[in-house]
């Protein structure tokens, strides 16, 4: 079945570090452009005679408008994030959506997000839309703790640091846990792989909600984790891959 294409216009461009970028866009021929925070959209360009499709979670949330949010990883001999990466300000692209069901449970509990690079930008999209970032006001977490644990390799490399950590400030119920696996010994926030935060975080609990998105290596670790070390039920372990 063929999906019916929308036509987006990028409208900023943001470096985030060497590879990754930040890219905002706005929907054409559209009042609004309505997903549900954790969801993606999937860009169809051509490459010679064929089209290319490919997914990208979305980094925002849903506002009153058409504007929407990615953020993307350069990749070696790659096509589509190469692509996008090239775009300029004014540069019109395809894409279908939004799809995926990787979004919020409707029975509110404690939750944690855990992510590794850019697996970060659905969980942007969500705390900025439970917390009345998306320019709404209106707080949907409820008083429930939300934690983010993201994990990377080097300082560098923490996408969105400054907000996170400004909301971290802002709101007591968000709880921010950037941690590096080659940290510099400037480094003073935590260190080690994001499976070694969440155990301290969940300790005995089995109540929580936890998301996790990543590449497989993380999300399996941190699954196995807690279903069969932890024991929790497979239901509130929600998890999307990106290979």
């Amino acid at each position: 079945m063929e999906h019916a294409l929308l036509k987006a216009r990028l409208t900023r461009s943001i470096l985030l570090s060497e590879k990754t970028k930040h890219l905002e866009f706005e929907v054409e021929d559209a009042p609004a452009f309505d997903f549900v925070p954790g969801q993606f959209i999937s860009v169809r360009e051509p490459r010679g005679e064929k089209f290319i499709t490919r997914a990208y979670s979305l980094a925002s949330p849903p506002r009153a408008d058409n504007t929407f949010d990615l953020c993307l990883n350069r990749v070696d001999e790659g096509f589509m994030s190469n692509y996008l990466c090239d775009r300029a300000v004014g540069d019109v692209v395809n894409l279908h959506g939004p799809h995926g069901v990787f979004v919020l449970k409707p029975d509110v509990d404690d939750m944690i997000f855990v992510a590794t690079g850019t697996g970060v930008a659905p969980f942007r999209s969500m705390a900025q839309h439970l917390f009345g970032r998306d320019g709404s006001g209106q707080d949907r977490h409820y008083g429930r703790q939300v934690h983010l644990v993201y994990g990377t390799r080097y300082p560098e490399d923490v996408y969105y640091r400054q907000e996170f950590e400004q909301l971290a400030a802002e709101e007591p119920d968000f709880h921010y846990t950037p941690t590096l696996s080659r940290p510099p010994e400037s480094w003073s926030g935590a260190r080690g792989y994001v499976q070694e935060h969440v155990r301290q975080i969940v300790g005995e609990r089995k109540d929580m909600h936890v998301y996790i998105c990543g590449l497989n290596e993380m999300v399996s670790a941190t699954r196995k984790l807690l279903i069969e070390e932890c024991g929790w039920e497979k239901k509130r372990v929600i998890y999307e891959r990106y290979d």
